[in-house]
């Protein structure tokens, strides 16, 4: 069977992972891993070869055991920081909530839309509905806007030049003016959605970040286009991003 043929790609994978939880268990040498998985040691060398060169294994002194490598730890703290984000951001969400009597959500990008994380519904909010784990556009929401325009560039490019819905005749579907419109949210802190997901609704977002100061997600807040008005969002927009500057703290990024 050929290394191209996609089934035996998919046993490498498993195999590696296999390898991954053995060593989980404690440190192991080629000829133990060998005998747990039930294949022949020069497959378990190559495995742990490749697992090596990633950082996710290490050997532990010359021709010594195997044990879990430092990657994992790197790996781990990616899954971890995003349930640290949805515990810690629950409180701000609310307090922000209770300040406006608006809905606020947190969301994250995921492979091309926003997905909700966290919501808090203030005593205003109308909509009874629960966004959280909803898939939504990042071209027609305010919280895709602040992921689509921290994005390199060349994706923030590629995303905005694909086939983009038209959810309202509000909804910007121009990559050119999409575009222009992320780089003044860059400039302004804050992106904007009027009307361009549902007819009736306004939002405001912000960025969080993380602590090497990267973008992790966008905190939104949502309301009746009657009550969250554009000289509302302008005059909201301050209290959302301190609070997102106070959760970006406690993810580990300080602003200089």
């Amino acid at each position: 069977m050929s290394n191209s043929d996609p089934a035996a790609q998919v046993q490498s994978v498993d195999r590696a992972i296999s390898v991954l939880e053995l060593l989980a268990q404690g440190e192991a040498g080629i000829t133990e891993i060998a005998g747990e998985l039930g294949v022949h040691k020069s497959t378990v060398s190559r495995l742990v070869s490749v697992l090596e060169a990633r950082g996710l294994v290490e050997q532990l002194g010359e021709r010594g055991k195997y044990a879990i490598g430092f990657g994992v730890v790197r790996l781990a703290g990616a899954a971890t920081g995003r349930m640290d984000l949805t515990k810690l951001g629950q409180p701000v969400c609310q307090a922000l909530a209770d300040e406006f009597g608006e809905t606020v959500n947190i969301a994250v990008h995921d492979q091309g839309v926003a997905i909700n994380i966290t919501q808090a519904r203030g005593s205003a909010a109308v909509s009874t509905v629960n966004w959280i784990g909803q898939r939504t556009p990042l071209h027609a929401t305010s919280s895709g806007k602040v992921l689509l325009a921290h994005l390199p560039v060349e994706e923030r490019k590629r995303l905005v030049s694909l086939p983009l819905d038209r959810y309202t005749t509000h909804t910007r579907v121009d990559p050119d003016a999409l575009l222009a419109e992320l780089e003044q949210v860059v400039v302004d802190g804050f992106a904007a959605c009027y009307e361009e997901l549902e007819l009736g609704l306004h939002a405001v977002a912000v960025p969080i970040r993380g602590h090497r100061g990267e973008v992790v997600a966008a905190m939104s807040a949502s309301g009746p286009s009657y009550r969250l008005s554009r000289e509302r969002v302008r005059q909201i927009a301050p209290s959302m991003t301190a609070a997102a500057a106070a959760l970006s703290a406690q993810l580990g990024y300080f602003a200089d």
